[in-house]
């Protein structure tokens, strides 16, 4: 979603021109920064304010009380960039963490890092993405505070030094808080400001990589935090929504039910269903749910989960697929091999499930439209709502609140969209939730996928050929935001994880399979990395016991000569789970190791099975090297994070078909991870000093395949289709092979 940004970050900064205004000085110092690639939003951003056009992309705010305020411009959605992001600006700025301040930028269009037209908060991007940025933000803002506490002093810049929030000047002692040189410093002249600050080394930093506590967190316990569910407005109605059972289905008997409403309540057609309006959200719940509603057909009609798997299976086989990877002659190599082996993988649809319901507040105006939602991209959601309405960006306002979990699902506008029909029918500001049947059934779920994979060894047991061909729906096909399906016909979406192999091996070949089911697919926590590194990580255990070999010691043998990293890593998660020690009877580990958004995680899963075949998950082992990073804590909590959610999965996740209708609507069939089931989560960053990577999702791929490889270990049998709770793990006479 930032790959423009992270094939070059340096590009255009250069060229960035730091300016100030004449409402900058009275406010204390103001800093944004020149992007050459928003020219028109520039201009309209200037025709809309008055402002000069320069004056465009403010992130930073240091007030003449000395407080600073960090404009923020991606969502906090609990992965702690609220705190992150502010942590590499006030590095460069050396500011008193005391006195930091953070919030999320308005939705104008000066509030843009990309100059795209759009912003959005995933593919683990906000840090790796912006490093520096936000390096020059704080730098520049440093250089044009001391050189105001030098013009007001009559001394040289490179004599004054700064720390803590103040300018120094040692041979006279003299001392000057930010506050107090706020004003000066915005009134510099343009030549004055820096066009290339000089950054610091790793070896000088004195904030970036130490503990931090969150700067949203007192807020959060506090109660006084403001998620999206916890909007108020003035004379706001709420909405309870019901959608059509059958995704694409549409409310066939609209006009006999709005005219037999309860008193007190509206019926509203939205997309993809109908909404009722009422004085509270009960109300319109209870009305929705009792609807006699009528509902047409629609894509998946009649479609059931297990004519899904057939038609992934019959998409395997088709000629001619697009190649993600082509490497050598895998076919030959194969008939050569000494040891051959072939396996099915296959994954169901998951939903999102974010802890808060989704919701938005919409009020739609004759000058325009209001919302206030917890969205994963504000800039998207006034696009997509000003493309829908044809009301102008200018006169669409974004308030964007703090999300109750996002893993994609709030990259969707689909409750934005409802909200603001709802709200243009009646005439007020509304306040529409969904309920957790309906968040559970009408998802944009991840895609539900089938592998076959192919692999041959040679007389040493070491790889010579792999080949693999997945079916799953394409996620970019829908998103033509960001450029659809390209004309290759390779969704990266799908392969990724998977046509990128690490291991050493001579012959691959990966091919991708679209499968069109007409059940609505989006991106999930980790994406296409989330099966594919079951579907790899468990087919190198099958040829790592098939050459008779450990698996630790298997993966480390194909990844030595090229990927130093990555052994480091599975060193380091060897180490830290103590892989070499006896287990106590009874306990089982599996290993697992996978690469996405720029980062290197490895899992070890230590596993019990009863004598009933229930699986525990005791411990997990993660070893992560994200390259240059900002917060450990933040890391120790998104690796944990990752764990949880992907081992929900793992175990009991699954969105299941049966007359076009998803079978599951809450969490009574659709379980997370109970507190009494958690496992112990081991942490320890491995500290490359490499390119900054992310760590929101790269928690979550390697835990599946560690798990099932360990229980691999425990029973002697392979699971390669999930949820795990779908097989029976009950001892048998030929389990341990």
């Amino acid at each position: 979603m930032t790959q423009e940004l992270e094939k070059n970050p340096r590009e255009g900064l250069s060229r960035r021109a730091f300016v100030q205004s004449g409402a900058a000085v009275a406010a204390g110092l103001v800093l944004g920064f020149y992007l050459p690639g928003n020219k028109h939003r520039r201009a309209e951003a200037a025709s809309a304010s008055g402002a000069s056009e320069e004056r465009v992309n403010t992130w930073l705010r240091i007030a003449t009380d000395g407080a600073i305020t960090i404009y923020v411009a991606r969502s906090e959605m609990g992965q702690g960039i609220f705190t992150a992001m502010p942590m590499v600006i006030a590095e460069e700025l050396e500011a008193d963490w005391s006195k930091m301040r953070v919030e999320p930028a308005p939705s104008g269009p000066e509030f843009n890092y990309s100059g795209r037209p759009f912003e959005v908060t995933g593919g683990s991007s906000s840090i790796r993405s912006n490093w520096e940025i936000l390096q020059r933000i704080g730098a520049t803002a440093r250089l044009m505070l001391i050189t105001a506490a030098a013009r007001k002093w009559g001394v040289e810049p490179e004599s004054c030094r700064a720390e803590q929030g103040a300018v120094f000047h040692a041979a006279s002692k003299r001392k000057a808080g930010y506050g107090e040189l706020a004003a000066a410093a915005a009134a510099l002249p343009s030549d004055a400001i820096p066009k290339e600050p000089k950054l610091k080394a790793r070896s000088e930093y004195k904030l970036i990589g130490k503990p931090t506590k969150r700067l949203d967190t007192p807020d959060k316990v506090a109660g006084k935090a403001v998620f999206g569910i916890d909007v108020s407005v003035p004379g706001m109605q709420y909405a309870a929504v019901r959608h059509a059972p059958v995704f694409g289905g549409e409310c066939a008997n609209f006009a006999a039910l709005a005219k037999a409403m309860p008193e007190g309540t509206t019926l509203v057609k939205v997309p993809g269903g109908v909404a009722v309006v009422a004085a509270s959200w009960w109300k319109a719940q209870k009305v929705a749910s009792g609807l006699d509603a009528k509902w047409t057909k629609g894509a998946t009609t009649g479609l059931s989960s297990a004519a899904i798997e057939k038609k992934l299976r019959a998409a395997t086989g088709a000629k001619k697929l697009p190649v993600a990877t082509s490497k050598g002659d895998p076919s030959k190599a194969l008939r050569k091999a000494k040891v051959k082996l072939e396996a099915e993988y296959s994954t169901p649809y998951l939903a999102h499930t974010p802890m808060e319901p989704l919701n938005c507040t919409a009020h739609v105006k004759p000058e325009g439209i209001e919302l206030w939602v917890g969205t994963q991209s504000h800039t998207l959601t006034k696009l997509v709502v000003s493309n829908h309405t044809k009301v102008p960006q200018e006169k669409i306002v974004v308030h964007t609140t703090y999300l109750g979990g996002g893993f994609g699902r709030r990259a969707e506008s689909d409750m934005v969209l409802q909200a603001v029909e709802i709200s243009k029918a009646v005439g007020k500001p509304v306040k529409l939730i969904w309920s957790r049947e309906e968040d559970v059934q009408h998802d944009f779920y991840r895609p539900a996928s089938l592998v076959k994979l192919k692999g041959g060894l040679d007389e040493k047991g070491l790889p010579v050929a792999f080949s693999a061909t997945i079916a799953c729906p394409s996620i970019f096909e829908r998103w033509t935001l960001f450029g659809g399906l390209p004309k290759s016909g390779i969704d990266s979406a799908a392969v990724e994880g998977l046509a990128d192999i690490k291991y050493d091996c001579p012959h691959q070949h990966v091919a991708y399979a679209r499968a069109d089911l007409g059940v609505p697919v989006g991106f999930w926590r980790s994406v296409g990395s989330s099966h594919n590194a079951f579907y790899l990580e468990s087919f190198i255990d099958e040829l790592a016991h098939a050459a008779k070999k450990d698996p630790y010691a298997f993966r480390r043998g194909l990844l030595e000569k090229s990927h130093p990293r990555f052994v480091k890593v599975l060193d380091t998660v060897a180490r830290i789970s103590n892989w070499k020690d006896p287990l106590p009877e009874g306990r089982h580990r599996g290993i697992a190791i996978a690469e996405s958004f720029g980062s290197i995680v490895a899992e070890v899963a230590e596993v019990s099975v009863s004598a009933g075949g229930q699986p525990t998950v005791h411990k997990v082992y993660v070893a992560i090297d994200c390259g240059r990073y900002v917060n450990p804590d933040t890391i120790v909590a998104q690796m944990e994070g990752g764990v949880v959610y992907g081992l929900s999965a793992a175990l009991n996740g699954e969105i299941s078909l049966k007359d076009g209708r998803v079978e599951q609507s809450n969490f009574h069939d659709y379980p997370m991870l109970k507190p009494s089931e958690m496992p112990e989560i081991v942490v320890e960053i491995v500290d490359s000093g490499a390119a900054p990577g992310g760590v929101g999702e790269p928690g979550t791929p390697p835990i599946a395949p560690a798990v099932t490889n360990a229980l691999f270990a425990a029973t002697g049998k392979r699971i390669r289709s999930l949820p795990i709770s779908k097989h029976s793990l009950a001892a048998q006479e030929d389990a341990k092979l």
